[in-house]
């Protein structure tokens, strides 16, 4: 399980350090707004996305096993987030990640990071397009500035009260994620070397200040966003509690692991490279420890921000690291301008997010697949938007390696009927 950094730092030199300089600053500009954005529609405090991108992001590239690994809050967290934070409290939360945590570590120790290639991709893509549909519908309100009770974790709950609240849009929020919304698109496409998502948000929060116009902010909603790192604390714990959280918190892990490696496997790729998977999935474990001391969410790697972390130019673990003292900084100086950003574009953004998790450009070579694998993605995704998470990973991943051992005709095993 050795880091990948104690591989890459012999023989490190300036103009290494300045390559990842340069593209530890590109990521943060990206990270920032993503990190707010992420617990907001967690249902938790803002600043707790920061943390986690501080925390989190830092242990996962001086820890892990990816050369290029980018690690933070990631939109996969949001259902599992918001509806733990429902059914428990952003207390239980916080256990739920710390468990999670040592769970992670304990699969590092048994060296399990390799099994995860067991787990079939339809059933990633059907819970991961699931996943963004649940974050799209949840970003409406904010985006049209419907004015509603809070909204329930239920996914077909929530419907009829967007619905009913139809009346209550707010033209000037609805303009503002408009703009948003194209603007990061063009963005993008134009000038993908360019900070975007921050110039973006900053134009766009500036129209409202200057325009005076009725949008809610992150900081009319929540209050100032504080301007240094919690004191780390641990939650409450109890056997009870614990046990009530157990589900939650292996949701929490096998997410974590899942996306960790697939995003070090897309590094891999683009920097022609290979990741040490158990020494990936141990940083994930510490990860998510550390960001539970500090009252952070669940971290992970972010295979958006990783690979823009590759575009940039990044050639060690340094840059990752550098990204979180980068928006450390920003933390500790500038905190009141990030407060002033308006949630209708953190709506847009998000609503990016969740439409790129669901992948279109491979929707059609997915309907070209096997019939069973086609049932399966849909079988899946369904149980993630109108079930749970939990459900939906059980019933897919069963189901999926069933499909598979019956794909190998495996003998069925000698059976005599018991003698009476």
């Amino acid at each position: 399980m050795k880091p990948k950094i104690l591989t890459t730092l012999p023989g490190y030199s300036g103009p290494d350090f300045v390559a990842d300089l340069l593209a530890g600053i590109t990521v943060a500009m990206v990270a920032l707004p993503l990190s707010l954005a992420i617990a907001i529609a967690s249902g938790a405090p803002p600043a707790t996305g920061l943390v986690t991108a501080i925390v989190g992001g830092f242990l996962i590239s001086a820890l892990g096993g990816s050369r290029v690994q980018i690690g933070g809050p990631t939109g996969a967290f949001i259902v599992v987030v918001y509806a733990v934070i429902h059914d428990h409290g952003f207390d239980g939360l916080v256990l739920a990640t710390l468990m999670a945590g040592l769970i992670l570590l304990i699969a590092a120790w048994l060296k399990a990071g390799s099994l995860v290639r067991h787990v079939p991709e339809v059933v990633i893509n059907g819970f991961t397009v699931g996943i963004g549909i649940i974050i799209a519908t949840s970003q409406l309100k904010d985006f049209f500035g419907l004015q509603t009770e809070p909204l329930p974790a239920d996914f077909l709950e929530k419907l009829p009260i967007l619905w009913a609240a139809r009346d209550t849009l707010n033209p000037a929020a609805l303009a503002i994620g408009m703009a948003a919304l194209i603007l990061i698109t063009l963005a993008r496409r134009m000038a993908p070397k360019l900070p975007g998502l921050i110039l973006v948000m900053a134009l766009a929060s500036a129209a409202v200040v200057l325009w005076q116009l009725p949008v809610d902010t992150i900081q009319s909603r929540f209050g100032a966003l504080p301007q240094s790192l919690p004191v780390p604390s641990l939650p409450e714990i109890s056997r009870a509690r614990i046990i009530e959280l157990l589900p939650s918190a292996l949701v929490i892990a096998f997410l974590a692991g899942i996306e960790s490696l697939l995003s070090a496997v897309v590094a891999d790729r683009m920097i022609g490279g290979s990741h040490r998977p158990n020494a990936e999935i141990a940083a994930q474990g510490w990860a998510n420890v550390g960001s539970a001391l500090f009252g952070g969410l669940p971290a992970t790697g972010a295979i958006a921000r990783t690979a823009t972390n590759v575009k940039a130019g990044a050639r060690t673990p340094v840059a990752g690291m550098i990204h979180a003292i980068v928006i450390l900084l920003v933390v500790l100086v500038a905190a009141p301008l990030a407060g002033k950003i308006a949630l209708p574009a953190l709506a847009a953004l998000l609503i990016l997010t969740a439409w790129n998790m669901t992948e279109p450009h491979r929707w059609k070579q997915w309907m070209r697949g096997r019939p069973s694998d086609r049932v399966l993605l849909l079988l899946t995704l369904v149980l993630t938007v109108v079930a749970d998470l939990t459900i939906a990973i059980g019933v897919g991943v069963v189901a999926g390696l069933a499909i598979r051992l019956a794909r190998r005709d495996v003998p069925a095993a000698p059976w005599q009927p018991p003698e009476h």
